[in-house]
């Protein structure tokens, strides 16, 4: 069996599921609050490793792979601190209080948290725009992601992955909303957990075990096998923490915490999330290990599809590439689901004041889901730069933006209307300024970004200070230990 015939058939039964699964959740959605956030009855393995397929997905493996080839075993600490930073502590001190709060104020996005939480509908447009427009950027990086599989691995034009991916997700994703995203995003975390390890264990035997990995990765290059390597600690300690710190204000990934079922089922969903997320190490090690076994490459995101082919079977190869396309389908659908729902309920509904039923909601998700998805397949086609620098781009200005205004909404009562709007467009803007002037210093965006907004929204609270009524900030701390205080 040849690669392309057994990624043929696995593919196709993969599509089947999915859109199996897009189906079985449209009978699920009566409600919109069913279609946008799954009626908040998700359990915590869906949950957890949705939230795994979502973070991670082919923006990890074709680009954390490229990462790897182009800057060494230094990239490793970013898999590491994805982990601990990005998963586990994100876990901790964001779970129980997104959900408690969500729930009480009666909001399904992280747009609507942001005008009900300061009573600031424009707060909540704002951070609306900002997740649109970045959003998509965030997406074409993933779509770049799987159109590189499918090239290398099934021979096909760039394009015609590109438009096989893409239009699978718009399907499943119109037909069953987020319940249809957890669920595929449930499987699809297994996909990229079994073929990352298998990837792994291939080429670390190809390349004679480890440490003889290691040996001969050094010959190559001694700033290959050291920290922080060719890349420098401001390049790497700065992408460690836009991409780990940075997803506490990226929507996709919050709102698996409006919609888990209830708050008791946190911890057990924290050691899975954590367990699971181990994966996030192995496509920088294979990426840098790549460099041993594969003639220089001028596209270093062609690294782990060109490696795959090289050291697995045709079925491995296709089960790779299935896991590919199942972690970029997955953080797709979680992007159009979070792009709609705050398009339609934060700036159409509630922005505009205008008034929907339920079933109306429902329909204007759906068409605009199927035009972002559009949206972003068209500029796909077209694609800019590496694929975790369009990513770490899109991330710095979202969660410079997100990020300070959802922590200190959940844990200060002095957060101000005034002060969080200021730290969103004050973060929004560094963000953009710094990376037009080509991350001075070798700094990211996000840090100067998210330093800024930190610093706004502390001193800004303080002058301008919250007029938010006692009874609805007690309501909010009712059953964290600080009501009283």
């Amino acid at each position: 069996m040849t690669i392309l015939s057994a990624s043929i058939v696995i593919m196709i039964l993969y599509v089947g599921i999915l859109i199996g699964i897009g189906i079985w959740s449209a009978r699920k959605n009566i409600t919109a609050d069913d279609f946008v956030i799954g009626g908040r009855e998700i359990g915590p393995w869906v949950t957890a490793l949705s939230f795994i397929a979502v973070y991670f997905s082919s923006v990890l493996i074709i680009g954390g792979g490229g990462f790897g080839y182009k800057f060494g075993m230094g990239t490793v600490w970013i898999g590491a601190v994805n982990v601990a930073v990005g998963c586990t502590l994100c876990w901790i001190v964001m779970g129980r209080r997104v959900r408690r709060f969500t729930e009480r104020m009666k909001v399904n996005t992280i747009s609507g948290f942001f005008a009900r939480r300061f009573n600031s509908p424009e707060a909540g447009i704002f951070s609306s725009m900002v997740i649109f427009l970045f959003l998509i950027i965030y997406n074409v990086s993933v779509v770049k992601g799987m159109a590189h599989s499918f090239e290398v691995l099934m021979d096909l034009p760039y394009w015609g992955g590109v438009l096989i991916s893409g239009l699978v997700i718009i399907v499943y994703v119109t037909l069953g909303g987020y319940s249809a995203v957890v669920w595929t995003g449930f499987i699809q975390a297994w996909v990229m957990i079994f073929s990352l390890i298998l990837l792994t264990w291939r080429t670390v035997s190809a390349v004679g075990g480890l440490s003889e990995g290691m040996l001969k990765l050094q010959s190559v290059g001694s700033e290959f096998v050291t920290t922080p390597g060719v890349w420098g600690w401001a390049g790497l300690i700065s992408f460690c923490l836009v991409v780990s710190l940075g997803v506490w204000g990226m929507p996709q990934l919050v709102i698996r915490f409006y919609s888990i079922k209830n708050e008791k089922t946190f911890r057990l969903g924290t050691v899975i999330v954590t367990v699971g997320a181990a994966i996030a190490v192995l496509p920088y090690l294979n990426g840098a290990l790549s460099r041993v076994l594969l003639p220089p490459l001028e596209n270093p995101d062609l690294a782990i599809p060109k490696l795959s082919s090289l050291v697995l079977s045709p079925l491995g190869a296709a089960v790779l590439l299935a896991g590919v396309v199942a972690a970029g389908m997955s953080t797709f659908a979680g992007v159009l689901m979070i792009v709609s729902s705050s398009l339609v309920r934060d700036v159409y509904i509630r922005g505009l004041n205008r008034e929907m039923t339920g079933a109306q909601e429902i329909r204007a998700n759906r068409i605009v889901s199927v035009v972002v998805g559009i949206i972003a397949l068209l500029i796909a086609l077209r694609p800019p730069a590496l694929i975790l620098v369009l990513t770490g781009f899109s991330w710095a200005v979202i969660a410079s933006t997100n990020l300070w205004p959802l922590v200190f909404g959940l844990y200060w009562k002095g957060a101000s209307r005034v002060g969080a709007f200021s730290s969103m467009a004050a973060g929004a803007l560094t963000a953009l300024i710094w990376t037009y002037l080509k991350k001075p210093f070798g700094i990211h965006g996000f840090i100067a970004g998210s330093l800024v907004s930190l610093v706004v929204i502390v001193v800004v609270s303080l002058i301008k200070r919250s007029t938010l009524p006692d009874h609805f900030i007690e309501m909010l701390w009712s059953g964290t230990g600080e009501s009283d205080q």
